[in-house]
Formats: C-alpha cells, structure tokens, sequence
C-alpha cells in the first residue's frame, strides 16, 4: 500500500507528515508509521473499536499533533482502520 499525505495545523504551526500503513503489523511494529520530511516521527496502533494510540513518538511530536494526526488518519479510513486484519476468536 502507498504513503498517503496528511496535514495537520495547529495555532501557526502547519506539519505535513507522511502515512505509511502497515498491514502485516506484529507486536514489533505498528500498524501506522508516521514521516515528517522523510524522517520517522511516530507510529500509531488501532485499538478493537478502530481507535488508534500512540505508539511509538521517536520524533518527539507534541501530544496535540498526534490526536489530530490520529483523528485525520482515523477519517481517512471511513470503513475502519481494521478491515484488513481478521483475528481468530475460539
């Protein structure tokens, strides 16, 4: 799956960061990887009901960026952020 942008403001500050979705995620990498000019900032991982956290914030970005990162790529993915993983339930 190709990167996606994805723009965040917030007061005077405008961040353009790049989306890479990870469908094969394993509890070593998460689900969504966040690049901001090309360097890894963060990554984000969905939750049962398609919330997605905080991961990891090797970039150091501000905790209000990242809700509103997540609300963007939440919306990018209106059927679901899960759709493409199917878990097992005995």
């Amino acid at each position: 799956m190709e990167n996606y942008p994805i723009t965040v403001s917030k007061d005077d500050e405008v961040h353009h960061f790049e989306v890479g979705e990870y469908p094969h995620h394993d509890d070593d990498r998460c689900k969504f990887r966040v690049f901001e000019n090309g360097v890894y900032v963060a990554s984000f991982e969905p939750d049962d009901h398609d919330f997605l956290h905080i991961c990891q914030n090797p970039g150091n970005v501000g905790e209000e960026i990242l809700h509103l990162l997540a609300d963007k790529i939440e919306t990018h993915h209106p059927h679901g952020i899960n759709d493409n993983v199917k878990k097992l339930k005995l």
